[in-house]
């Protein structure tokens, strides 16, 4: 069975919107596209291409998935660490409005999304991940779908946008794998699920 992977950039506030232009998601009069670029840098492409390289299934939402297909089937160097990954293998979008996706290799994932999905990890010898899709990241977490997590985490307030987290998120434990800082500050942390948070209490000493 296949272990679902989201991998997801995210403001110190928890904005996941717009990362990689300023017209990439503009919903909601959202302003401020493009906040990743000015830290990509040789670390965080070397983490980036590490993720592409065990990739066996691509998960999408549909906002991304139209991004994605708009750009990458253009880059065609078989060399590319990221277009080639994305141009062979399965892609699965989930949307109940795209009826015949033009990007080879793509499949329209509709109806009852934890079944769905379930069974699409059981299908996939390896890691089926998620880039961006927000809303979808969302929604998997709720259903506790998600098997690891990759959260990149930018040195910035952008005070506005969609996030990762909203209120309303579903309580959810992590335990965490590994991680580093790149040289321009993006803290990159890797989590597995460990299923319901724990509670205790601190217990204070009494006044002398």
């Amino acid at each position: 069975m296949g272990k679902l992977v989201v991998n997801t950039f995210v403001s110190l506030d928890g904005v996941y919107q717009g990362p990689g232009g300023p017209d990439e998601d503009t919903r909601d009069g959202f302003a401020q596209g493009g906040w990743v670029v000015p830290y990509i840098d040789d670390d965080f492409g070397r983490f980036v291409d590490g993720v592409f390289s065990r990739v066996s299934a691509f998960l999408l939402g549909r906002r991304t998935y139209d991004i994605f297909a708009a750009y990458w089937p253009k880059t065609t160097d078989p060399a590319d660490p990221i277009a080639t990954p994305l141009n062979a293998l399965p892609k699965y979008v989930v949307s109940s409005t795209l009826t015949d996706p033009a990007w080879e290799g793509s499949t329209v994932v509709r109806g009852d999304l934890a079944k769905e999905v379930t069974a699409l990890k059981e299908r996939t010898d390896g890691e089926l991940q998620v880039h961006g899709s927000g809303a979808l990241a969302h929604s998997l977490f709720a259903l506790g779908l998600v098997d690891t997590l990759h959260l990149l985490t930018f040195p910035v307030v952008l005070g506005a946008g969609r996030r990762l987290f909203a209120e309303g998120a579903a309580p959810a434990a992590f335990r965490h794998t590994g991680g580093h800082v790149t040289g321009k500050g993006v803290s990159i942390q890797s989590y597995d699920f460990a299923g319901r948070p724990e509670y205790g209490s601190i217990d204070l000493p009494e006044n002398a």
